[in-house]
């Protein structure tokens, strides 16, 4: 049986290639699928009878700022994407568990940091880190995602990121609210639903206004859904809904 440092090192490994075959996912897919298969192999042999080892934390990134430039994102000092746009939703990264340094720059530059934290991921959980506010306000939120759905069931939940809108709620077009009073920064508990195709609506909080329609939202089983409300309520850019599964 491996050792509990052996596991370490091989998830570190694991991590490592997994942000470099994130990198090269669209600029060298050669490179891509090298780093990607090391990977694999590391995190096979970190995982291979080691049943009380730590499990890698999962974390993606959102780009959710309307009015901030492209941005390359740094894990730890290493640039693990690069040139993200805005509404950007990248893929789940697979990290050990642990403290994070995130440092995010104008794309192309290292001069300064739009966004600089640390954050704490734990063992098996997955988490979205959401670049969220105007760009003079700028702020990185972790989101933890709960991924479970119970079976044939689906369930959803809703972010409010645009930083210049009132409170909204969202509910089935003319119909009964799902989420209510939602304010920017709030990202609402999962609502379990049946599975179905929904015409939904944005209202201001409290009214029949309706802000935003979503129609013909699908929502398939065993799959967990959340639905953001990004741009800007004077329409530069827009306000739309995009919505995110996992």
């Amino acid at each position: 049986m491996l050792l509990k440092r052996d596991a370490e090192h091989y998830f570190q490994k694991a991590a490592k290639y997994d942000l470099l075959a994130s990198y090269y996912k669209y600029t060298n897919p050669d490179l891509h699928i090298q780093y990607y298969s090391k990977h694999l192999r590391n995190l096979q042999k970190a995982v291979q009878g080691v049943r009380t080892g730590p499990a890698p934390s999962r974390v993606r990134i959102i780009h959710a700022s309307p009015d901030s430039p492209n941005v390359d994102i740094y894990v730890n000092g290493m640039r693990t994407m690069r040139d993200v746009t805005y509404k950007h939703v990248s893929d789940y990264l697979s990290l050990p568990p642990g403290r994070y340094q995130i440092d995010i720059y104008p794309a192309g530059t290292m001069v300064s940091t739009v966004i600089s934290r640390k954050v704490n991921v734990a063992a098996g959980k997955f988490y979205t880190l959401a670049a969220i506010g105007p760009a003079k306000n700028l702020r990185l939120m972790p989101i933890e995602d709960h991924l479970f759905v119970p079976s044939s069931e689906t369930k959803v939940r809703f972010a409010h990121f645009s930083p210049d809108a009132p409170s909204v709620d969202l509910a089935v077009k003319n119909g009964d609210v799902i989420f209510s009073k939602a304010e920017f920064r709030n990202v609402t508990d999962y609502v379990g639903l049946t599975p179905m195709t929904m015409d939904l609506e944005v209202r201001l909080a409290g009214s029949s206004t309706v802000v935003l329609s979503l129609p013909n939202v699908r929502l398939n089983p065993n799959t967990a859904y959340t639905i953001l409300v990004l741009g800007s309520s004077k329409g530069r850019p827009e306000l739309e809904a995009i919505i995110v599964s996992p």
